[in-house]
């Protein structure tokens, strides 16, 4: 009898069975692949277009009181870090509101909105005022000598500054962050 030469193992052909499996499970890993590669763009677009500028998180420390020594705000005015126990009334404020205290509201999901016209700006005011009082809560408006710009708006880690009143760029900055608390679990 002639023995017929053996090459290797024997070979058999993937039946039409398996070779449908294995392009079920290529497809779905190109689809899996495809879609994180969407969600992680999307995630990354939603970031970028965040209105204002991002500041580090200083934590949220409590105070006794507005004079006690912490560590100093990354950023004028502040955006996060030590404050007090308690916030300050919602809505328009005459008088500026404390460091310490802003930043509570800041971080129960507040924007402040803060003015600085050494001479004098009524109609800015006015428009402000007309503004905050859209809102039923979560919105603060209060002068703040010293700015560099005449505008800062703050919410918790992000802020922006303008010399003039920009109704659309105000309002798409409270959308943005109106209303997400911030307090540590």
């Amino acid at each position: 009898m002639a023995r017929t030469a053996q090459r290797g193992p024997s070979r058999t052909k993937p039946s039409a069975r398996g070779r449908s499996r294995r392009s079920l499970w290529m497809g779905m890993a190109v689809l899996g692949v495809a879609v994180a590669t969407l969600v992680g763009y999307l995630a990354y677009r939603a970031a970028a277009d965040l209105p204002g500028v991002s500041r580090p998180d200083l934590g949220n420390l409590h105070l006794q009181s507005a004079n006690e020594p912490h560590v100093p705000y990354n950023s004028d005015p502040p955006t996060s870090g030590p404050h007090l126990a308690y916030i300050a009334p919602w809505g328009v404020h005459t008088s500026p509101v404390p460091k310490e205290l802003q930043v509570h509201n800041l971080e129960d999901g507040g924007v402040v909105i803060q003015y600085s016209c050494p001479a004098g700006c009524p109609e800015l005011v006015a428009q402000l005022t007309e503004l905050v009082k859209q809102y039923d809560k979560q919105v603060l408006l209060a002068p703040y000598p010293g700015l560099r710009q005449r505008i800062a708006l703050t919410a918790w880690t992000r802020i922006d500054t303008m010399d003039e009143f920009d109704r659309a760029r105000i309002e798409r900055f409270v959308r943005a962050y109106r209303g997400i608390d911030h307090h540590k679990r």
